[in-house]
């Protein structure tokens, strides 16, 4: 994938977070017809073979790569991305939806604390402030305005399992960058598809109860073409612009933008008929201005040096 402008890369950050936050409801209905380890093989197979298809009639040259860096790759492919989807998958069995959703909500806090200690740098006050009031709308949004369900809040075994798949994509996204120096993005993304793919296969084997054939050929049309949704816009181009994206922006400030998956999961529930509640519309209104709150900084100081050499 070529670089893009920071504008480009910014939409499609906007383009990845959406296809992600609208995989929530549009997943709930197909989790009618098939379950979760299914639906999570079929959606990283689908988007594996998709970008394999894609490099070999591109005739792209694939990298010389040692041993260990195939090591390397996998362990962040399933650890990342197979971790990510099992936790979620395995939490949400022991815990409520609000408490998942809280906990990931704290992913761009993570990810944007690790790399300034991995860096061994400070966060400008912009990005804190982007931070605290992006998770404050985050938290607006999934809470529904009920502080009785904060002062509520307790860890259980799924809030634990949830954190630790919150955990692993904060790794995934730091990991993403510094691999982004010796890798493609198109050849690390369709390696860490089959790592997920692969490992989620073992998963599911080893429970017994893994039958994604037999799901997939019962699906109706709409669940059938809801998959492929999710395997090919949501998994393909979500994950390919946000490696591009962490790439370009670095994974604090990419990382902020995933504060608006909510957002996205909850305009694309009402698109679905769907409810959402004032309170709602009102955390959205905080998340995007706290996103754009670094680039209007960045913007005034432009204008004003550019005022000042006049």
């Amino acid at each position: 994938m070529k670089s893009h402008t920071p504008y480009m890369t910014i939409v499609c950050l906007l383009i990845c977070v959406f296809s992600w936050g609208s995989v929530f409801p549009i997943a709930k209905r197909v989790l009618e017809e098939m379950s979760g380890e299914s639906l999570v093989f079929w959606r990283f197979t689908i988007a594996a073979v998709t970008l394999a298809l894609y490099i070999v009639f591109t005739r792209q040259a694939w990298p010389k790569l040692s041993l260990a860096q195939y090591i390397v790759i996998a362990l962040v492919g399933v650890i990342g991305v197979g971790g990510l989807n099992l936790a979620l998958f395995n939490g949400l069995q022991h815990t409520s939806a609000a408490n998942g959703a809280l906990i990931m909500a704290l992913s761009p806090l993570v990810t944007s604390i690790v790399n300034a200690l991995l860096q061994r740098e400070w966060l400008s006050r912009q990005q804190v402030f982007s931070l605290v009031g992006g998770l404050a709308g985050v938290l607006l949004v999934i809470t529904n305005g009920s502080m009785q369900q904060l002062l509520n809040f307790s860890f259980s075994q799924g809030d634990v399992m949830i954190a630790a798949g919150m955990l692993a994509w904060s790794g995934y996204t730091i990991c993403s960058q510094r691999v982004g120096h010796w890798l493609p993005v198109l050849p690390f993304t369709l390696l860490s598809m089959i790592a997920a793919s692969v490992s989620m296969s073992v998963v599911g084997l080893g429970r017994g109860e893994f039958h994604p054939w037999q799901e997939l050929m019962g699906l109706s049309t709409t669940a059938l073409s809801s998959v492929l949704y999710i395997g090919l816009f949501a998994t393909v181009l979500g994950y390919l612009f946000w490696i591009n994206g962490v790439k370009a922006l670095g994974p604090a400030k990419a990382s902020v933008f995933f504060n608006l998956v909510p957002v996205f999961a909850a305009l694309t529930a009402l698109a679905m008929g769907q409810a959402v509640t004032e309170i709602q519309l009102v955390g959205m209104l905080i998340v995007i201005l706290a996103l754009m709150l670094p680039m209007l900084v960045n913007l005034r100081a432009a204008r004003g040096l550019v005022v000042k050499r006049c």
